[in-house]
């Protein structure tokens, strides 16, 4: 009997996206990533949102927002196919969640982070990219 590839986002969804599986997403995420602050809450996001803003890029699509014990907002994407500006891309809805996490009272310097992290299919990086030019972890000050 042949498996469902859960690395595309219908199969994706289709396992880990109903109300049923949160707490199982939850608990593989966790296993998974092994983060210092735990993810407390999570939500499988709708692939066809409006632009917050007429005339922003359509393409704010991310499979999971989830919040970690400590408040900091983390997106998980899922990609199968190999697109040549996937690292803008992941860029792109990164911004687009931390210009989100401030509610209207809130002071800049309330700011938390914001992880990005994205699951591919293929390999992104090569070996001396990664020695080379790939930056796995920074800070703004």
């Amino acid at each position: 009997m042949p498996f469902i590839d859960v690395k595309t986002d219908f199969a994706f969804k289709k396992v880990f996206g109903s109300a049923g599986s949160k707490d199982i997403l939850l608990s593989f995420l966790n296993a998974v990533l092994d983060l210092t602050h735990p993810i407390v809450d999570l939500t499988i996001v709708n692939p066809y949102q409006i632009p917050l803003v007429e005339g922003l890029k359509e393409n704010y699509v991310v499979d999971i927002r989830a919040k970690l014990e400590n408040g900091t907002s983390m997106i998980v994407e899922v990609q199968a196919y190999n697109q040549t500006d996937i690292c803008e891309h992941t860029q792109s809805h990164l911004a687009m969640i931390y210009s989100t996490v401030l509610r209207p009272r809130d002071k800049y310097t309330e700011h938390r982070p914001v992880i990005a992290l994205t699951v591919t299919d293929f390999t992104l990086f090569t070996t001396e990219e990664l020695k080379s030019t790939v930056i796995t972890y920074f800070k703004l000050f």
